[in-house]
């Protein structure tokens, strides 16, 4: 149990670090290609390559109708929406933008929880621990704050809000309806599903004649579907199976930190005292949430005795 659980902390630490980097991947991308088809042509060709080889080298056999039914729900609201529209919003406003409303997942989480789950409620420590962690983002990101005020960012700020949205319900909703079957499997098939949705948002809403399959698309649709989907999206079908729904979201927390180190490490971006400030408060929220939930564990454990 204890080994399960080590391992489950080591792929969260991974997906911190591994979406961390796809903001500005994906930005890269996206602006000079439609970006459904995009996240399409990702998602599916990442769907067939982790759930094929599970199902040939993994040896894993493929469950019934209700399971795939399930993982393609999960896809839909997950990545089709989930990813689909962050993407599509990374057109309209910068990566940070769309990392600093992302970071609101947590939050979404929590709402939905209070309201449909009475033994996951947060305690007070829990929720002090989101709110540190909100504010660590928020100071990190002030600066552009004035950003959010432009009409042409409005729509990507509201379709990234929907994704935030329809994440955080699918999270809770897979949380729910765990089942007893290989994690890997169940990212393949929600990834190929997902893929497979939004193919007619393509259709609807890219502009197609701009699909020009250049080294500067290849090359980040090659780490997406590796990093940002194999590996990060299987983990993270791991890590919902094995750690409490809020600890799993504060992911979101973690990446927009990524993506502030990595510019100013790549990209000589800015990086003083007011963002060091907010990266402590942020860890500091992060460790708040964790003991808290250690405490609500040992309360339970010492009272059902």
């Amino acid at each position: 149990m204890k080994r399960e659980l080590l391992f489950a902390y080591i792929a969260l630490v991974a997906i911190c670090i591994i979406w961390g980097t796809t903001y500005l991947v994906m930005r890269m991308a996206v602006v000079e290609f439609p970006p459904f088809l995009f996240v399409s042509v990702r998602q599916i060709i990442a769907g067939l390559i982790l759930a094929g080889f599970m199902l040939t080298i993994g040896k894993i056999k493929l469950p019934g109708k209700a399971y795939i039914i399930r993982q393609a729900i999960a896809g839909f609201f997950m990545i089709t929406l989930g990813n689909g529209l962050v993407a599509w919003a990374e057109v309209h406003i910068p990566s940070g933008v769309a990392a600093v409303i992302c970071s609101l997942m947590p939050v979404t989480v929590i709402m939905i929880n209070l309201s449909i789950n009475r033994e996951e409620r947060p305690t007070v420590p829990i929720m002090l621990g989101v709110a540190i962690g909100m504010i660590g983002i928020i100071l990190i990101f002030s600066e552009h704050i004035s950003e959010f005020t432009r009409i042409e960012y409005i729509l990507g700020i509201v379709m990234t809000f929907v994704a935030v949205l329809s994440w955080a319900s699918a999270s809770i909703w897979l949380k729910k309806h765990s089942e007893n079957s290989n994690p890997f499997l169940n990212a393949g098939l929600q990834m190929f599903f997902g893929g497979v949705w939004m193919i007619p948002l393509s259709l609807m809403f890219d502009d197609l004649s701009e699909a020009h399959w250049t080294p500067a698309i290849i090359y980040p649709l090659i780490y997406l579907i590796v990093m940002g989907s194999i590996v990060a999206y299987a983990c993270y079908s791991y890590v919902l199976r094995k750690l409490p729904m809020t600890i799993v979201s504060l992911y979101a927390y973690v990446n927009p930190l990524v993506a502030v180190v990595l510019g100013w490490f790549v990209l000589g971006e800015k990086l003083n005292l007011k963002i060091w400030m907010a990266i402590l408060l942020t860890v500091a929220g992060i460790y708040i949430v964790n003991r808290g939930y250690q405490l609500r564990d040992a309360w339970k454990a010492q009272f059902s005795r």
